[in-house]
């Protein structure tokens, strides 16, 4: 068969046939009378095979070897291509981001692009005085989305702080930041609580209310901190339980004694902090309770210290009795 028909049967051009001669990949087996390259069946399958190899994204130099070296092994072959396909996804990932911000800042012309992409620049240097200078640019607007993305792999305290103010500022990114809620990294769904904190509205306080089921005890306790400053009595259970476990438990007895304000809420957090108190034995557990009840109504934590001054644990006994001396002062 001919060069011309082999181009037309199996879609390679006659110029890469050529050049696939040239390099030895497929040598055509004959020549006719007048020096036309002539191709046996051997041949055509040996063009289907290369096609096929580079159809997998190897290099002809790669194809050449795999069709001729016996120790060049398809896993090898086979892990590379991998290792390069995710290097190529993940620029192209980068790509697409890159694009969506730009896109999201809404370009009025080509130096708004330009100071976007200078803006990406200055969020992906290496340097974390580079990634704050770049966020509190003055003149420099930046999209809610492109915040939402930096803050939530933003491992530097100052920068991730300087972050957080900034897309509170613009009022925007919830959705971005429950989406990070959803990461199988706990430092992730750590920022994101942090973050939403500091947005205002119902969007941000319904994804703070979703992330007091984490399974992450950290996130659970930021995330019952912020609830609370937002009135949300659904963060008591594990207000309660930081103070038992002695994590920011002097941060939780407050905001307690905030929500207390309301008198509904007031007697779920008595019931839930005697219930703590009934089913812990650990004295210095059980001293934590005793000690957050004086941020609650003064009533209402009378009565429980009152009985906590009787209390089988002399130390939780001393500390209700102190207690109960600074209620009477007040």
């Amino acid at each position: 068969m001919l060069i011309g028909e082999v181009a037309r049967r199996s879609g390679v051009s006659t110029r890469m046939l050529r050049h696939y001669d040239s390099l030895g990949l497929v040598r055509p087996t004959g020549r006719t009378v007048g020096g036309y390259r002539e191709y046996s069946e051997e041949d055509i399958r040996r063009i289907f095979h290369v096609e096929g190899l580079r159809s997998l994204g190897l290099s002809l130099r790669q194809i050449g070897r795999a069709l001729e070296d016996p120790a060049f092994t398809p896993s090898t072959l086979v892990g590379d291509l991998i290792r390069r396909t995710e290097e190529r996804l993940k620029r192209e990932q980068e790509l697409l981001q890159r694009l969506r911000a730009i896109d999201a800042s809404a370009p009025s012309g080509w130096q708004d692009v330009l100071r976007t992409v200078e803006l990406l620049h200055g969020l992906g240097s290496p340097f974390a005085a580079r990634r704050q200078q770049a966020v509190l640019a003055e003149d420099l607007p930046v999209p809610a989305e492109l915040l939402a993305s930096a803050v939530l792999t933003e491992p530097d305290a100052n920068v991730a702080g300087a972050l957080r103010w900034a897309l509170a500022r613009t009022g925007d990114g919830v959705a971005s930041l429950a989406s990070g809620l959803r990461s199988e990294d706990a430092g992730i769904r750590r920022r994101a609580v942090l973050a939403l904190a500091e947005l205002p509205g119902d969007e941000a306080t319904a994804a703070l209310a979703d992330a007091l089921d984490d399974p992450d005890p950290g996130v659970r306790r930021q995330a019952a901190l912020a609830s609370a400053r937002r009135g949300a009595p659904t963060a008591v259970p594990t207000l309660v339980e930081m103070i038992i476990e002695g994590a920011n438990d002097v941060e939780a007895a407050e905001v307690l004694g905030t929500l207390a304000s309301d008198p509904a809420v007031a007697d779920r957090i008595i019931t839930a902090l005697t219930g703590a108190l009934a089913e812990t034995a650990d004295s210095a557990a059980r001293i934590r309770v005793t000690q957050a009840l004086l941020e609650l109504p003064k009533a209402a934590a009378r009565e429980l210290l009152a009985q906590l001054a009787h209390d089988n644990d002399q130390s939780v006994a001393r500390v209700a009795s102190a207690l109960l001396g600074v209620l009477d002062e007040r």
